[in-house]
């Protein structure tokens, strides 16, 4: 027999088909890593389909006419920033369902994309408000041509601040970031008089009262579940009587949300009327909903994790109906200067409301969607689970918290952004279970001796994540004034392109 380990053969050729094989692994392995590092691109690739697809699709509508080629290029624009708007901004329906299990991530961009399209497309509206109409108006600007420059330095700005801002992970106002660019373009080309400052300043106001009143109303939502179900001996018979109870008050909040923020571009109803819809709606999901709740509890154990089967339903339900408000309203921020540019280059009035051919409102509704579906998980993630641990009775409250924060907000008259609300109700929730457990530390130090805690374990142990909030606030604070030195420099090197 041949020794394998003879010194005499250590250095004779390998068979061939060894050396073959080794070589195979290694390409496969080169091939894997090729796959693993291309998975961004492909997502990159398949939104830049998209654009030129909306831009082939204008050229089409537009035909040959004077103004085709810069219908053409906004609508590209409109198209990155509603691809933008998907990926950033509807994070904040689909985080805290995810984050508390309720729906999978694949779950949650299907149901978020049917919504968000659903939204746009049936309560959109056919007649849009521009939203230049309320920051700066076409008759402050020398002629039409300068202010469809503005228009489109303004899309191309909120796309650009709102790519960067989902690189960097941090959830902002798309409708600020839009306000931020008009503003921008609209300084800069006709100074400082064009812009509505009172408007401005309401918009500012909004960047302390929505994640502040979100925040506080997350927060007491808890409370109140806690008190109601939570801290109860025996969970199960109280969540089977007041579960139903709160299934109710978010029926009628998103009732009257829903009427408030989507109802509204169908057909005229006021904030009275909208409430007494959500009253309706409450009664019916109650009554639905005990015996549904009755079922469900059946054999279930007497524990927390236990209450969790009950609340899935109603928060799956919740991001989807946050999500069709969301398509309803926030479709106008990337279509509407859009809409405004179709509108003065066909020659119609461009100073009230716009009216929006469905091909523009179907780039609106399709980019968001998209945008959701190819860069929207990473934000997901982020506002589920990063900032603080989401449950099912804490991802509750923060709907809640959204929806009802929306309808206060109204009725006061006051602006608020929905991505603001939401954000400031995850970091209620957080806040809220560190001061539950900071209390029962407290407690438990009464009554046995504790080991002292070094400040930087105490720091570590923070149930809400510092740097994520950090971050998001110093993204919230920067949103209107970075888009506006973007969207004014881009105005520039716009009009010289026109001047050349």
């Amino acid at each position: 027999m041949t020794d394998r380990n003879d010194p005499r053969l250590r250095h004779q050729p390998e068979p061939g088909w060894q050396v073959l094989d080794r070589d195979l692994n290694r390409i496969s392995r080169v091939e894997y890593a090729t796959s693993y590092v291309s998975q961004p691109l492909v997502a990159v690739g398949m939104a830049m389909v998209f654009v030129a697809l909306a831009a082939t699709w204008a050229a089409l509508v537009a035909g040959g006419g004077a103004g085709s080629l810069i219908v053409v290029v906004a609508s590209a624009f409109a198209a990155y920033l509603a691809l933008n708007i998907g990926a950033n901004d509807v994070a904040n329906n689909m985080g805290p369902a995810v984050g508390a299990n309720a729906l999978t991530m694949t779950g949650a961009l299907v149901v978020a994309a049917i919504c968000e399209t659903a939204g746009a497309l049936i309560a959109g509206g056919n007649v849009v408000g521009t939203i230049a109409s309320g920051i700066v108006a076409p008759s402050n600007f020398a002629d039409s041509a300068v202010f469809v420059i503005a228009m489109m330095a303004a899309l191309l700005s909120s796309a650009l601040w709102l790519n960067l801002a989902t690189w960097l992970g941090a959830p902002v106002s798309t409708t600020h970031a839009i306000v931020g660019g008009v503003a921008g373009a609209g300084i800069a080309a006709a100074g400082f008089g064009a812009v509505d400052w009172g408007g401005m300043g309401r918009i500012a106001l909004s960047w302390v009262i929505s994640p502040v009143m979100g925040g506080a109303l997350a927060a007491g939502a808890l409370w109140v579940v806690h008190r109601l179900v939570i801290d109860r001996d025996d969970k199960i018979a109280a969540a089977r009587t007041w579960v139903p109870i709160l299934i109710a008050v978010m029926s009628w909040a998103f009732g009257t949300y829903l009427a408030l923020k989507g109802l509204k571009h169908l057909f005229t109803i006021s904030f009275g009327q909208a409430m007494l819809l959500g009253v309706a709606c409450a009664i019916l999901s109650w009554a639905a909903s005990k015996p549904y709740i009755r079922r469900q509890s059946k054999g279930l154990e007497n524990r927390n994790k236990s209450l969790k089967v009950l609340f899935q339903l109603p928060l799956v339900l919740s991001a989807g109906l946050m999500s069709f408000a969301h398509g309803a309203n926030d479709v106008s921020n990337a279509i509407g200067p859009l809409a405004a540019i179709v509108s003065i280059t066909s020659h119609t009035d461009g100073n009230g409301a716009v009216t929006v051919p469905l091909w523009v409102m179907v780039i609106g509704a399709l980019g968001i969607s998209l945008g959701l579906m190819l860069f929207g998980p990473r934000l997901i993630r982020m506002v589920g689970a990063q900032i603080t641990k989401l449950n099912a009775m804490r991802a509750y409250c923060v709907a809640l918290s959204a929806a009802t924060t929306v309808i206060a907000a109204s009725g006061l008259g006051l602006p608020v952004s929905s991505t603001h609300i939401a954000i400031g109700g995850v970091f209620g929730v957080g806040f809220f279970r560190e001061a539950v457990e900071a209390r029962r530390m407290r407690q438990m130090a009464d009554t046995v001796e504790l080991p002292s805690v070094a400040p930087e374990e105490r720091q570590r142990r923070k149930l809400v994540r510092r740097s994520h909030f950090m971050t998001i606030i110093a993204a919230w604070i920067v949103t209107v004034p970075a888009t506006a030195l973007v969207s004014g420099a881009v105005f520039l090197v716009l009009r010289h392109l026109q001047a050349g």
